[in-house]
C-alpha cells in the first residue's frame, strides 16, 4: 500500500513538473509563450516577432529608397525596361497573382480592387501612361526598436508604400499607389527565385528580398521621424531657407547620426 503512494506522489510531481516546463518554454525560442509569459506581438505587419513588452525603445521613421542611386540598382532591374525590378515584381504579385493585398491609406482600412490599382499605377495625373522604369521611389515605415530581452537594436519594417514621383506624375506632386504590409511582401518573396536582389558584383549569388531587407542591403533616406507635428522633414525647414531641399537633406542625415550615437551610447557604460 505504501508503495503504491508512493507511486502516486511521484506521477503527480512529474506531471506538475512537465506542465510548469511547458507554460514557461523559453521565450527566445517562442516570443509569445503561453501562460503568464504570453505577450502582444505585431503578426499582422510585422515579419520579426518581438514582443511589445520587450520594448525599451522606440522611435516610428519613415524612409524613401531611390532606386536609381548606384547603391540600389540591384532592386531597379535591369535593362532600359526595368521590368525585372523590385516595383514591377510587386505590380505583377498583386495583378498577376493575386498574392498581395493593396490598400488606398497606410491605416489600412480601404483596400483596392486590382483594376483600381492598375489606374493608380499606370496613369498619372495628365492621364498619360507611364512606364515601370519611371516608379524609382520605394517608401516604407519602421520602427527603430530596442529590444530589452534580446539586448539589441532592431528595425521592424511595417508596410511598403508605392509611390509615383512628381516628374512622373506630371509635375503635379508625388503620387501615392498604395499600401502593402511588409509581413505580406516579406513572406512572399521569401522563396521566389524569379524576383531577386541582383548581385551585379557576384553573380554565383542573388539574394531573395526578404534576405536583403534583413541585410538592409540599400540606401534610403529618412523623409519623416516621429514629431509631435507628424510632419516630413522637409515641411519642418523655415520656408525662407536658401536651400530648403539640402538643409532637409541635412537633418535626415543629423537625425541618422543620432540613432548611431544612441545605439553606441548603449554600450558605453
Amino acid at each position: 500500500m505504501a508503495q503504491v503512494k508512493y507511486s502516486i506522489a511521484i506521477g503527480i510531481l512529474l506531471f506538475m513538473f512537465c506542465a510548469t516546463a511547458f507554460a514557461q518554454r523559453a521565450t527566445s525560442v517562442s516570443p509569445s509563450g503561453y501562460g503568464d509569459r504570453k505577450f502582444r506581438v505585431d503578426t499582422l505587419f510585422s515579419a520579426k516577432s518581438i514582443r511589445e513588452d520587450d520594448k525599451m525603445y522606440q522611435v516610428e521613421i519613415w524612409r524613401r529608397i531611390d532606386l536609381r542611386e548606384k547603391f540600389n540598382l540591384s532592386w531597379f532591374g535591369s535593362g532600359d525596361s526595368r521590368r525585372n525590378g523590385v516595383i514591377n515584381n510587386i505590380y505583377k504579385a498583386i495583378v498577376e497573382e493575386n498574392a498581395l493585398e493593396v490598400f488606398a491609406d497606410d491605416e489600412f482600412k480601404r483596400p483596392l480592387s486590382i483594376s483600381e490599382f492598375q489606374e493608380r499605377f499606370w496613369v498619372n495625373a495628365a492621364g498619360d501612361s507611364i512606364f515601370v522604369k519611371n516608379l524609382y521611389y520605394l517608401d516604407f515605415k519602421e520602427d527603430f526598436i530596442f529590444d530589452k530581452h534580446h539586448s539589441q537594436v532592431r528595425f521592424d519594417i511595417k508596410y511598403i508604400e508605392l509611390v509615383m514621383p512628381s516628374q512622373t506624375n506630371a509635375n503635379a506632386g508625388q503620387k501615392t499607389i498604395g499600401f502593402i504590409r511588409f509581413k505580406d511582401f516579406y513572406e512572399y518573396f521569401s522563396d521566389r527565385e524569379d524576383a531577386v536582389w541582383y548581385n551585379y558584383a557576384n553573380t554565383s549569388k542573388h539574394l531573395t528580398y526578404d534576405q536583403a531587407f534583413d541585410l538592409r542591403m540599400f540606401r534610403s533616406v529618412v523623409r519623416r521621424f516621429t514629431n509631435p507635428d507628424e510632419a516630413l522633414i522637409a515641411d519642418l525647414i523655415p520656408v525662407n531657407h536658401p536651400n530648403p531641399d539640402f538643409q532637409a537633406y541635412i537633418e535626415a542625415l543629423d537625425f541618422e547620426y543620432r540613432l548611431l550615437e544612441f545605439e553606441n551610447g548603449l554600450w558605453e557604460w
